[in-house]
């Protein structure tokens, strides 16, 4: 039986001298791992269809293993990735941590939303990179089961102070009253930025603005956070990094 769904290719790898697998993350299946027959043959006209990034219609049907793309009709190939290395680099981190958070048959449909809307970003050029990384990894953690206790300090309960203290290992900030070693010292504007970013609505998760010193605090929390949870080796991560 044949199924169209509408998903992101993440990730393609060879198969044999001809074939290719791809990933796609959809909102119906989550990922879906699926074959592209012949994908390298001149005349396929599911090659350029079926490539890293491309964000379409996919005709699938059950193989005796796995799925098998039947047909590919592209909505967005994201070109403008490709015109400069930093973006793109940030974009192949988002599809491996999407990899390696997504769960296959479980419906995702934010996870699709914050994708595309971080790749639309990328293209576009005008929001701050910073800003994109730090609000990926936090809502893309707190969609996958990983949101960090925010709501008010651990040992106390107080909403607020300024700054307050984000502890990396145990996933939970504590007011300046309650500072614990090893925490990183978070200024209040940074902890509304990390609420902002992992309980606000999916379209509107990029929306804020820190200053440079503060989007920085942001930026070293949300990947060390990420790091302490994710146990795989970010290869995308280290390659982007190695650009700035």
């Amino acid at each position: 039986m044949q199924q169209t769904v509408k998903g992101l290719i993440i990730r393609e790898q060879s198969i044999g001298e001809s074939d290719r697998l791809v990933t796609l993350l959809t909102g119906d299946f989550g990922l879906v791992r699926a074959f592209v027959r012949r994908a390298k043959t001149i005349k396929n006209q599911n090659l350029s269809a079926t490539s890293l990034f491309v964000y379409g219609d996919f005709t699938l049907y059950r193989g005796r293993d796995a799925y098998v793309i039947d047909s590919a009709q592209p909505i967005e190939i994201f070109f403008d990735l490709r015109q400069d290395i930093e973006r793109l680099a940030l974009a192949q981190y988002f599809a491996q941590l999407t990899y390696f958070l997504g769960a296959q048959e479980q419906p995702a449909p934010e996870t699709l939303r914050l994708v595309l809307n971080a790749l639309h970003l990328l293209c576009k050029g005008e929001k701050d990179m910073r800003i994109i990384k730090a609000a990926v990894e936090m809502r893309m953690l707190t969609l996958g089961g990983y949101m960090p206790n925010l709501l008010a300090c651990y040992r106390c309960g107080t909403y607020e102070s300024d700054p307050m203290f984000f502890d990396v290992e145990e996933g939970c900030i504590y007011c300046k009253d309650c500072f614990r070693n090893n925490a990183i010292t978070a200024p209040l504007g940074v902890i509304s930025a990390l609420r902002f970013i992992c309980l606000s609505e999916i379209v509107k998760v990029f929306s804020f603005t820190l200053s440079d010193e503060n989007l920085d605090i942001l930026c070293d929390i949300s990947e060390k956070y990420l790091l302490s949870r994710i146990d795989h080796k970010l290869t995308t991560l280290e390659f982007y990094k190695s650009l700035i």
